[in-house]
């Protein structure tokens, strides 16, 4: 799903709302969201998931190119870590999607 299908699901479901204004709402979250981990907070989003901000420490890494050292620098980078709900919905979304063994080689049934 993108930033625009999100917009227009959301303008679908809400039918008081223009286009404009759920492009309005979707951004201002998503701008709240970004804001929140730059100042280094975390987002908990409670049945979904929360976001933090891990830490990647220094290390030494090579140019592929000369094969020579380089120092990559610390960098913070965003982390998702999913919430109960949600990994309990995807991952009975995946087996109902999923073919049983059985049916998915007929090869191995017997008659």
């Amino acid at each position: 799903m993108t930033r625009s299908d999100l917009v227009a699901r959301l303008a679908e479901r809400f039918s008081q709302l223009t286009q404009r204004d759920a492009e309005f709402a979707v951004k201002t979250i998503l701008d709240a969201m970004s804001d929140a981990l730059a100042r280094g907070h975390r987002i908990e989003i409670r049945g979904f998931g929360s976001f933090s901000i891990n830490r990647r420490p220094p290390r030494m890494g090579r140019n592929p190119r000369s094969g020579e050292q380089v120092l990559i620098p610390e960098k913070l980078v965003p982390h998702f870590k999913p919430g109960k709900a949600l990994r309990e919905g995807v991952d009975q979304a995946a087996t109902l999607a999923e073919p049983t063994e059985s049916s998915a080689n007929p090869d191995t049934q017997t008659a």
